[in-house]
């Protein structure tokens, strides 16, 4: 089994999905190590040291060619425009691990299974025990949170801690972070070690533990929100009228901070608006919004992907990709998450499709020819696909 890492083309991106100190593992579990040439490069791992530890390295068209597994950080549905090109290379029987947006780049999805590739996308890996070491999107979601605090202390016109000095004493820069997923509880831990006095709300009142324990006071809001979790332990889509109330009640909250930083999504859905524009009007000029929740729309009426918005003196950063700002350590998180997975998945030195195991029939998006998940399946509109041999 040849096991192909490629470069990535997504524009600004700088991971790698393996690193060298993985690569014996994967030797040893009966693979073949294929490299695209300078694939770690911009994420600090150059083409020796993977050499050091058994892969070789080819051009891209060879590693299509040649490998049966092709591991990536953003598969063709997460690339849109440079991953058409890697669509067409793919052949039946090949398997392709990574970030692929299947529950919105339906077209590419459907392009994947037609050409008899096997995809399975990262971001449906369950959130139970055994798969803990292969979510990807929580390793990506620790990185951005730690990184949209350092942002929004570069664009602060003050300082996070409070110091006592002799020309006088700085109050702390006030901190309110929205959504306590693995995001925004980095957000707030990497705020608090800065010395900022923090605050963060959720919509899932389980979490307010978690919240406290980091030394932040949690927002509490008068709203129904029984059900807002769902069994995968993420957020889920509520109402407008339940948007629309929540709104009103943070508004309080926002006008009172310094820094706003917003994580709130939901998988497969545009991401709610929790501060309108009005709301943007109440904060006080040099106040700064870092809203993770760009590249899904925006949690700010008036973010705009991979820009910064000036409004009534507030700066609005929509940053759509922060962990590849951090590639050293985003590409080590990542790479550990996927090898794991892939060891998961390999039997007698191939992979294996066992779809009785709940980590890889949730994250099988297409196989055989046809998209597979159930779930891909309902947001295509797609009636369930009948059911097929449970291993092969």
């Amino acid at each position: 089994m040849i096991v192909g890492v490629l470069r990535e083309t997504f524009p600004g991106e700088r991971r790698v999905a393996l690193i060298p100190p993985l690569v014996p593992a994967l030797i040893t579990a009966g693979a073949d190590l294929l490299l695209e040439a300078g694939a770690g490069t911009d994420a600090g791992f150059p083409d020796a040291e993977y050499a050091a530890k058994g892969a070789r390295t080819a051009a891209r068209p060879e590693v299509f060619s040649r490998a049966d597994v092709i591991l990536m950080i953003r598969a063709p549905g997460a690339n849109p425009a440079a991953g058409a090109a890697d669509t067409a290379a793919l052949r039946a029987g090949q398997i392709v691990i990574g970030f692929s947006e299947p529950l919105t780049a339906h077209k590419t999805t459907q392009e994947i299974a037609a050409r008899g590739a096997s995809l399975f996308a990262m971001e449906l890996m369950p959130r139970i025990t055994r798969a803990q070491s292969m979510d990807a999107l929580s390793s990506m979601a620790m990185v951005a949170g730690y990184k949209a605090v350092l942002l929004a202390a570069t664009e602060l016109p003050r300082m996070f801690p409070l110091m006592m000095t002799a020309a006088g004493t700085v109050a702390p820069a006030r901190v309110f972070v929205i959504g306590a997923g693995v995001a925004g509880l980095q957000a707030i831990a990497s705020s608090r070690r800065l010395g900022a006095k923090v605050e963060a709300y959720d919509v899932r009142p389980a979490v307010k533990e978690q919240v406290e324990s980091l030394g932040a006071k949690f927002v509490e809001l008068p709203l129904e929100t029984a059900g807002a979790e769902d069994t995968g332990g993420y957020a889920k889509g509520q109402d407008e009228a339940f948007y629309r109330r929540q709104r009103e009640l943070m508004a309080r909250t926002v006008a009172a901070s310094d820094v706003v930083i917003t994580t709130a999504s939901v998988p497969g859905r545009k991401a709610p608006v929790l501060i309108p524009a009005d709301a943007v009007a109440g904060m006080a000029p040099g106040s700064v919004i870092i809203d993770l929740a760009a590249e899904r729309g925006g949690n700010c009426e008036l973010t705009k992907p991979d820009e910064t918005v000036v409004s009534h003196g507030v700066r609005i950063l929509g940053p759509t990709n922060l962990p590849s700002t951090v590639p050293y350590h985003a590409s080590q998180l990542y790479a550990k998450n996927i090898t794991t997975f892939l060891l998961h998945l390999i039997k007698d030195g191939a992979v294996r499709f066992d779809l009785d195991d709940e980590i890889t029939r949730e994250t099988l998006v297409a196989h055989g020819g046809l998209v597979v998940h159930a779930r891909v399946r309902e947001s295509m509109g797609l009636a369930p696909a009948a059911a097929a041999g449970r291993t092969s």
